[in-house]
């Protein structure tokens, strides 16, 4: 599924490819299914727009047109963009396509057909529809601080809920905790400043991270959690030696917090 990197690699690739562009037509090959906006509607909100600015919340992309009104792309668990000119180069599973004056084509690609596009009236407006709380790369220390210090629940469920901060997925919150030396099931309200720190820095390099290796999971530093646990929660890491510590090499711990699969270091994450 794509999480917050990959979504921010889509921003920045449209920015670099379909930003500028006026819109001339719209294709969608179930416009019930994978529009959100009434084809009809959204056909007529674009045709003769330009697209001039991006804004990412989380895993949620948003597009400012010069209407200023607000496209919305969210991409479910197989969503991809590619930008490309002539008919025979139109990629498999380009289930809406966006025409553009340049002749050139923006395809939103989806095998599995979970994602959507739709109209919002401003990012505010749509943050707020979503219930959407701070972008996670977006998120100040003090900001983190009062969302959580005074929670019960453990710290990686609350990482996960998107009202908090939103664009951290699961393997996301592990390496967070991971590189913070922060147990998963930690309850919120017991954490030090200290650890609100290394929480706050941990966010950020892990984000940063995975955006500079544009979410190439298998080029990320030796020294992170993702090599031990995998990238892929539907198919978890079975052999025994992967399943260590990258840093001292003792076996990591597998349970469920918030019901959902955790890795950690029980020596790095004592609780």
């Amino acid at each position: 599924m794509p999480e917050l990197p990959e979504v921010e690699t889509y921003r920045r690739y449209f920015e670099e490819t379909a930003l500028g562009q006026t819109v001339v037509d719209l294709k969608a090959e179930d416009p019930r299914r994978q529009l959100t906006t009434d084809y009809d509607t959204i056909l007529q909100a674009l045709k003769g727009t330009q697209f001039i600015g991006t804004h990412r919340i989380g895993k949620h992309f948003l597009i400012t047109l010069n209407s200023g009104k607000i496209l919305v792309l969210h991409f479910g668990m197989t969503g991809d963009l590619a930008y490309y000119r002539n008919e025979e180069d139109t990629p498999r599973f380009a289930r809406v396509v966006f025409y553009f004056s340049n002749g050139f084509r923006l395809a939103f690609i989806d095998s599995r057909k979970f994602g959507r596009i739709g109209l919002a009236t401003s990012v505010e407006e749509y943050q707020q529809r979503k219930g959407l709380g701070p972008d996670a790369l977006d998120i100040t220390l003090p900001q983190l601080q009062t969302s959580l210090e005074k929670r019960k629940a453990p710290i990686k469920p609350l990482l996960l809920d998107q009202k908090i901060l939103a664009g951290i997925g699961n393997w996301i919150a592990d390496e967070v905790l991971f590189q913070a030396k922060i147990h998963p099931a930690k309850p919120a309200n017991t954490l030090s400043s200290r650890e609100f720190k290394q929480l706050h820095q941990a966010i950020q390099l892990v984000l940063q991270t995975a955006i500079e290796h544009e979410a190439v999971y298998q080029t990320f530093p030796k020294l992170f959690l993702i090599h031990a646990r995998g990238w892929d929660d539907t198919v978890l890491t079975t052999a025994s030696e992967r399943q260590i510590c990258p840093r001292h090499g003792t076996p990591l711990e597998i349970i469920k917090v918030g019901g959902r699969t955790t890795y950690f270091c029980p020596v790095c994450q004592p609780l």
